[in-house]
């Protein structure tokens, strides 16, 4: 019987690290050992995570320490989930993997292939730059035989994730062109924004707008990975939770609403968490919300030549933790969907 993987937590006291912990205390194959959140920690004690999200009363009792990457070897962890700002992550990350851990970032301090974007989409240097090289982009419908290999998993940003996935195999295969823009306009609940205060993000104030239009540092990461000169605009939505993203490209000579089903058909028929819609039928938050799902659907208009995506995920799950554990698995020699559900579970965000 293989031994449980012994996990630590870095950021847990942020959504992503609190539904992380709940995965991760219900997977047959992991054991929590360890639950960090920023220095600050040290000046406020030690809270148990229970205490902090009591949803997990019963689930996760540890005590959420001052992170260091001293204090987080001293654990013995084989895989340590970096749920953390960009330059914590960006920084830490390197002492974890001398060390022989498996480091699986959240944040997006290793997505990027070019160290001088950085400073101009996240506002600061790199301060590993050598291992941007090192990094697999941790998307598994696209790079699982790598995502084994690797040490240094940086799990895609949750628009992102919305968007390659429909995106990608249509781009790869030619049945769109990535030489006219793409349009990918997608709203967010507010989780997505994390657990920090904020006036936009209060019960009262939040509505449903546009934000960073054309300019948010989650462009660059589309553009990457699909290889389309992707424009995208996010928008906030008045929901914990979920992101549902439409998308416009025009299609390719020859191309029509067949290839684009056949093309993406081919692609995830034998993925776990990609779900391709029958004609007429649209994903919704509420269909993906709480699971690891993808829901794509599609409607092509040929006399323009004009297609139209649509795809849902749960930002903290798909596009975010529940993909971090859906590689960790890969990881790990484990089956995919180890630890991850496969149906909504009941509402859980606090």
């Amino acid at each position: 019987m293989q031994e449980a993987i012994r996990t630590v937590i870095v950021g847990a006291a942020g959504y992503t690290g609190a539904e992380l912990a709940a995965l991760l205390a219900s997977h047959p194959n992991a054991e929590i050992v360890g639950l960090f959140g920023s220095e600050r920690r040290s000046a406020e004690g030690e809270p148990g995570l229970d205490s902090l999200f009591p949803r997990l009363r019963g689930l996760v009792d540890l005590p959420v320490k001052a992170a260091s990457a001293e204090a987080i070897l001293a654990t013995r962890p084989d895989a340590v989930f970096l749920c953390t700002p960009h330059e914590a992550s960006a920084s830490l990350a390197a002492p974890l993997l001398q060390a022989g851990v498996a480091v699986l970032d959240i944040s997006a301090a290793f997505r990027l292939r070019e160290a001088g974007d950085y400073p101009a989409h996240y506002g600061f240097e790199h301060p590993n730059p050598g291992l941007l090289t090192r990094a697999v982009y941790g998307l598994p419908e696209w790079n699982r035989a790598a995502i084994a290999e690797r040490d240094l998993i940086a799990c895609p940003g949750c628009y992102p994730t919305s968007a390659i996935l429909a995106l990608k195999p249509l781009a790869a295969a030619g049945v769109i062109r990535t030489d006219r823009p793409v349009i990918v306009d997608s709203a967010s609940g507010v989780s997505g924004a994390g657990r920090s205060p904020a006036v936009k993000s209060l019960f009262c104030e939040v509505s449903f707008q546009p934000y960073n239009a054309l300019k948010h540092r989650h462009q660059p990461e589309m553009r990457q990975e699909t290889g389309c000169r992707v424009l995208f605009t996010p928008h906030l939505l008045p929901l914990d939770r979920g992101i549902l993203s439409t998308m416009h490209a025009e299609l390719a000579d020859g191309a029509d609403e067949a290839a684009v089903r056949k093309c993406l058909q081919a692609k995830y028929e034998e993925e776990p968490f990609v779900r391709l819609l029958p004609r007429g039928e649209w994903p919704s938050i509420a269909a993906v919300e709480r699971t690891n799902f993808c829901d794509i659907g599609v409607a092509v208009d040929l006399p323009t030549r004009h297609v139209l995506l649509v795809s849902a995920i749960d930002n903290l799950l798909k596009g975010a933790v529940g993909q971090a554990v859906q590689c960790m698995n890969i990881r790990f020699g484990l089956p995919e969907t180890s630890g991850l559900p496969l149906a909504p579970r009941e509402r859980a965000l606090r």
